[in-house]
């Protein structure tokens, strides 16, 4: 009976070795990662972790795609059809409240991204009442608009909008708009390099607290069925970023050799404005802070982006990323 008690120990002890060891596995799979938009400089740190082989020194080997359309993640990451995707936070709380259980494991910037660019002149948000703005036609728009006005001291009731799809740039230069609703890293770069003097108000310097606008996400099943596989990824994109943040020029040259329409110039550009941005606490990468997205969560609600406030603990797995080791080159 001793001698089978023993048995029954070292089995039992084996068991649980093995299970504890199933959280340093490595996956050795491929998986799929989904862009938000066409590739931009906020992405160089993914290209790099797939040009210098990051991805698969951590056990995965990263299927970089472009969308065809900003809805395509929200459908196929549920359905099993890519594995990760990129998405603006204001996206995936919308997916979440039409009952889509995706949850965001990394963020790719500490800051928002949204803001209203101005033409020359206009040199506050209170200028653009009784002026047309530009929109594209997403929920987030309104809000970003709403909160900019406001946090200047205007009434957004005052505004005129007008919906221009993703033409910020060419309709702020024909001077179709006296202002529109862009990003500051990217459209905000281009129009500025041809509009000396314009203006972008950002949304979190007028009323918005600061979240992360863009965000690593997977689906809840495969967070719960494959944690390895989340955890290398993450571990990845964190060696990607950091080796942008210690060499830019040379993450540069590894999204344009991936994207060869983008412009050398353009690229340098925006990630010359976008360098405090990847950065959160304590000077890491990809760190979701709980505290900060409560503040967003009541302020997502508050300006209609969603009808109520989402629940963070559900939405968000940030102990991937606080754990994930740094440092700055990225190997």
């Amino acid at each position: 009976m001793r001698t089978r008690g023993v048995l029954l120990a070292v089995l039992l002890a084996s068991v649980l070795a093995g299970c504890g060891s199933s959280s340093n596995e490595t996956p050795n799979r491929s998986a799929s990662l989904l862009l938000d938009f066409t590739p931009n400089a906020v992405h160089a740190g993914i290209f790099s972790a797939v040009r210098r082989h990051y991805d698969t020194a951590e056990g995965v080997r990263l299927n970089v795609r472009t969308p065809a359309s900003g809805t395509d993640a929200t459908k196929l990451l549920p359905a099993g059809r890519t594995q990760f995707a990129v998405l603006d936070l204001h996206d995936l709380a919308i997916a979440r409240e039409r009952g889509r259980d995706l949850v965001a494991v990394m963020a790719l910037v500490q800051q928002p991204l949204a803001s209203v660019l101005a033409q020359p002149g206009i040199r506050t948000p209170r200028q653009l009442e009784g002026r047309r703005v530009g929109v594209t036609g997403l929920p987030s728009d309104d809000a970003v608009l709403k909160s900019v006005v406001a946090g200047a001291g205007g009434d957004p009731g005052r505004v005129r909008t007008v919906t221009i799809g993703f033409n910020a740039v060419q309709s702020l230069v024909a001077k179709r708009v006296a202002g529109a609703t862009a990003f500051w890293n990217v459209e905000g770069v281009a129009f500025k390099e041809r509009r000396p003097g314009a203006r972008d108000f950002r949304v979190d310097q007028f009323g918005a607290p600061a979240y992360p606008e863009l965000v690593l996400v997977t689906s809840r099943q495969t967070l719960d069925d494959e944690p390895s596989l989340v955890r290398a990824t993450v571990r990845a994109l964190i060696r990607g970023y950091r080796f942008t943040l210690s060499d830019p020029q040379s993450s540069a040259q590894d999204l344009i050799a991936r994207n060869r329409g983008l412009k050398p110039a353009d690229v340098r550009a925006q990630l010359g404005v976008l360098d405090t941005a990847f950065l959160g606490a304590a000077g890491r990468f990809g760190t979701l802070d709980p505290a900060a997205l409560r503040k967003w969560a009541a302020w997502e609600a508050r300006f209609g982006i969603v009808s109520k406030p989402p629940d963070v603990d559900a939405m968000f797995a940030p102990g991937d990323a606080a754990e994930a080791p740094q440092n700055d080159s990225g190997g």
